[in-house]
């Protein structure tokens, strides 16, 4: 099985999102999975034109150059593709939007109905990978993924996606906290991140318990606030 994340964080290896690919995919090349964790901020990915021409001109196929020809084949391989994305202004970053955006390419100008009764383009090949969804924000809570949820729950309404798993953690900057009380906490979490690659190499899909699990803050959510606003409060001074 071949799992490819895609990270839209600016931070690259830096940031919170990439702690948490890096754990699920412990747990999946356990299990035998070949893994790349690619961080978007790294590549050179246009802005989308509007041109069409992947549909007209050239089917299939972007006529920018820069790199997203290659980063189209990768994805296009994978069995199952990780969008790994902060939360940022309540969605994905501007790098994973662009990328998201130049995916034009793999369906088709025509028009078909999908599940739910809109209208969606055609898929231009018989085979697509699944997704899973992955975001990570600084907030307390885990109801601040709405827009995230509202994209996955339209993809498979219409059926123009196979979304396996929805992974999103709130509380994100305890990821890289190296304090000694918070630490197990921290370990515990990507303990069930790892289970949770494992799952998906076995069964291409989460266990409640563990499903439950992730959703769990790592802290308790006050304590979290606290700690926040007495970080914030040391930058101000």
């Amino acid at each position: 099985m071949k799992i490819t994340a895609f990270n839209g964080s600016p931070r690259g290896e830096r940031g919170n999102t990439h702690i948490m690919v890096e754990a699920l995919f412990k747990g999946a090349a356990g299990r035998g999975a070949e893994v790349e964790n690619v961080l978007l901020v790294k590549k050179n990915i246009k802005h989308c034109t509007g041109c069409f021409a992947c549909w007209t001109l050239s089917p299939g196929k972007c006529i920018i150059k820069d790199d997203m020809a290659a980063l189209l084949d990768k994805y296009m391989n994978s069995d199952i593709v990780v969008i790994a994305s902060p939360l940022y202004s309540d969605y994905v970053t501007g790098i994973m939007k662009d990328f998201m955006d130049r995916l034009l390419p793999i369906v088709c100008p025509r028009f078909e109905k999908g599940k739910d009764g809109q209208t969606k383009h055609v898929k231009r090949y018989g085979k697509y990978p699944a997704i899973i969804m992955m975001s990570s924000c600084g907030f307390p809570e885990q109801q601040q993924f709405e827009l995230f949820k509202l994209f996955c729950e339209r993809k498979i309404r219409s059926g123009s996606a196979d979304v396996i798993a929805q992974i999103y953690r709130s509380q994100g900057e305890l990821l890289r906290e190296t304090k000694p009380k918070l630490i197990p906490f921290i370990e515990k979490y990507k303990e069930v991140l790892a289970k949770a690659g494992s799952e998906i190499v076995e069964g291409r899909t989460l266990s409640p318990g563990t499903m439950e699990e992730l959703e769990k803050p790592i802290i308790p959510e006050e304590k979290y606030t606290r700690f926040v606003n007495i970080s914030c409060n040391k930058i101000e001074e």
